[in-house]
């Protein structure tokens, strides 16, 4: 008897991650999956038994993904203020070379179907204000700034807002005037 092929794992969560970044997080299915691998959907399921394991790998995947540029935009910076913290953020999400904002929307959109995920959703946003809901005029400015970070970036990627290279860096510009402006009261 030979010996059966294995399966890599991280591989097959790739072509999971590009499924929902091409075709959106409807599209991502077992079926879909196995066939983008070349392999079974028993071969998919034995590498997460269900979709919503799947989806469970995908957001960690994306979390830990998000956790790595964040810490490679704030290295070197010494103690991690609101301020730096937000700008770090807006310069992560708003990138617009980066392929994981559109990821990420996609995926948060499926998520949000899905209640046994949400609240890891929920706790990842309560996680970017806990230091951002009380205060005054610099706390305030912060908010406006993540909430139109994350709305510019869904806005973009759902398709609801086609803004052009030009157009992309003039809001760009603007959220980061905010956070700037924070960081000088």
């Amino acid at each position: 008897m030979g010996r059966r092929p294995s399966i890599d794992r991280d591989q097959v969560l790739a072509i999971a991650d590009q499924i929902v970044a091409d075709r959106g997080a409807a599209a991502l299915t077992i079926d879909a999956v196995a066939k983008a691998a070349g392999i079974s959907k028993g071969g998919v399921q034995s590498c997460f038994g269900t979709k919503e394991a799947m989806i469970s790998a995908l957001l960690d995947r994306w979390v830990n993904d998000y956790a790595d540029d964040l810490n490679a935009a704030l290295e070197g910076v010494g103690e991690v203020s609101p301020e730096r913290r937000i700008a770090a953020h807006v310069a992560i999400a708003l990138d617009e070379n980066a392929d994981s904002s559109a990821r990420s929307a996609a995926l948060v959109a499926g998520l949000i179907q899905t209640p046994d995920h949400l609240g890891s959703v929920q706790s990842w946003y309560a996680e970017r204000f806990a230091d951002l809901l009380e205060g005054g005029a610099s706390a305030r400015a912060l908010r406006i700034a993540l909430l139109a970070t994350e709305g510019a970036v869904l806005l973009r990627h759902f398709g609801l807002a086609k803004l052009d290279g030009e157009q992309w860096e003039t809001l760009r510009a603007d959220i980061e005037a905010l956070v700037d402006g924070t960081a000088k009261n």
